[in-house]
């Protein structure tokens, strides 16, 4: 607690040293000033940001946007001491998954009446339901990511495999069975599972097979179950590394960028990574390695998947609401959702931004990520209180534990479920 309580009061000052103190802004002549906290990190992504900020200002006179640069690593604590100290950007780069406390702690404005039509209905509801919080809407999601299979399709071709698309992707038994076919018992592997932080890859790719894992009663109140279709996704990677050996044990405490060497350097054949991994593969795979992305394994729901997009929230201290969401209306008008999920290579949520040729073209597999998109649902935990406190301290180390072979299926299910009610049960008073 204390280092996060200290890495939040560095971030705050910070801020304060690099002359952005919170809040909007009118000078004497009426001029308004908005401050834009933005998370782009990548160049192309934090180079569109920084373009439309300064098209919106020159079509703008009397509403001046400040473009802020904010970091993913610290956003969560940056944002929680610069609300409570009055000094919270007008207009804040998120995540949805990160919007729960914000918005049941009354940080963040209710955009629902303020929102125009044109957005409304170009997102689609269930797109929505990932920054909707009671009742009331605290984000407009924009930039969503699914989970994929990367490729190496050299090695998929020679092998013989069927190679599986978005209209006949793989069930997960085909899955666990071509990873087996192409693993050689030699230190080659038919995929590679980076779960460092194992709890989102788990509940997201489980909605595919129908878990969901929290389940809502009439009272509002979340119990968790971890039912048969719960058991599918991690019983298939558990599989993989203890039983076939077709799974390489030495990336479970791996990020994604981590499995990278090695899967240019032909150890996996296959690596499950988020959508906008491409943008590393193509700036840092050896000359003529070729690749290709595949869909992420099929079950009784499909390809449905859960996601938690990136988002774009209002203060609820700010005295300019009405001019922040039409800043957030121009931002993600669809030309300009292409250009920002372009940057970040990642997928638009609006419906017209999607129909974009230059996002459903063949290069970088662009038109296989563009298929997944009408699968996306929200995130089985997005709404949840005490999510938090459960996934660090009982389901990850459960989940690190169960895929390394430590713990069985039972004791797996005795502490998702037993102990993580435990922890719901004191939210939920």
């Amino acid at each position: 607690m204390r280092a996060r309580i200290a890495t939040a009061a560095t971030a705050a000052i910070a801020l304060l040293l690099c002359g952005c103190s919170g809040g909007s802004d009118e000078s004497d002549d009426g001029r308004i000033t908005l401050r834009f906290q933005s998370l782009a990190w990548q160049k192309e992504s934090v180079d569109a940001n920084k373009e439309l900020v300064e098209e919106w200002n020159a079509a703008h006179p009397d509403v001046k946007v400040e473009y802020v640069q904010g970091s993913w690593d610290s956003v969560h604590d940056q944002l929680l001491t610069s609300f409570e100290g009055g000094e919270a950007p007008d207009i804040i780069h998120d995540a949805s998954d990160d919007l729960a406390d914000f918005a049941y702690g009354g940080y963040l404005a209710d955009l629902d009446e303020l929102l125009p039509e044109r957005l409304k209905s170009d997102i689609p509801e269930r797109s929505w339901q990932t920054t909707t919080f009671g009742d009331g809407v605290y984000g407009v999601p924009f930039l969503q990511e699914p989970r994929v299979l990367i490729a190496n399709a050299k090695w998929l071709k020679e092998s013989g495999v069927r190679v599986p698309t978005p209209e006949k992707p793989w069930s997960w038994d085909e899955f666990r069975s071509v990873t087996k076919e192409l693993s050689d018992g030699k230190g080659k592997y038919g995929v590679a599972w980076p779960l460092k932080e194992p709890v989102s890859a788990t509940l997201n790719l489980s909605l595919s097979t129908g878990g969901r894992m929290f389940h809502r009663g009439e009272d509002g109140k979340v119990d968790i179950r971890f039912d048969k279709a719960d058991e599918i996704m991690p019983r298939t990677v558990h599989d993989q590394v203890n039983t076939d050996k077709s799974a390489s044990s030495a990336t479970l405490g791996m990020g994604g960028s981590d499995t990278l060497p090695g899967f240019f350097g032909g150890k996996y054949a296959m690596v499950p990574l988020g959508f906008s991994y491409r943008q590393q593969i193509v700036q840092q795979a050896p000359k003529g390695f070729d690749w290709q992305v595949l869909p992420a394994p099929a079950g009784a729901e499909g390809l449905a998947q859960g996601v938690s997009p990136q988002t774009l929230s209002v203060s609820e201290d700010t005295e300019h609401k009405k001019e922040a969401v039409e800043f957030i209306d121009f931002l993600l008008q669809p030309e300009n959702m292409v250009r920002l999920a372009q940057g970040d290579w990642m997928l638009p949520t609006g419906t017209e931004a999607l129909k974009d040729p230059a996002l459903r073209t063949e290069k970088h597999d662009w038109a296989t990520g563009t298929a997944l998109a009408k699968d996306l649902r929200s995130a089985p935990a997005q709404s949840v209180r005490g999510y938090a406190e459960w996934k660090d301290k009982v389901a990850t180390p459960a989940l690190q534990e169960y895929y390394s072979g430590a713990i069985d299926l039972d004791e797996l299910r005795k502490r998702l479920v037993k102990d993580g009610n435990l922890v719901l049960k004191r939210y939920q008073r």
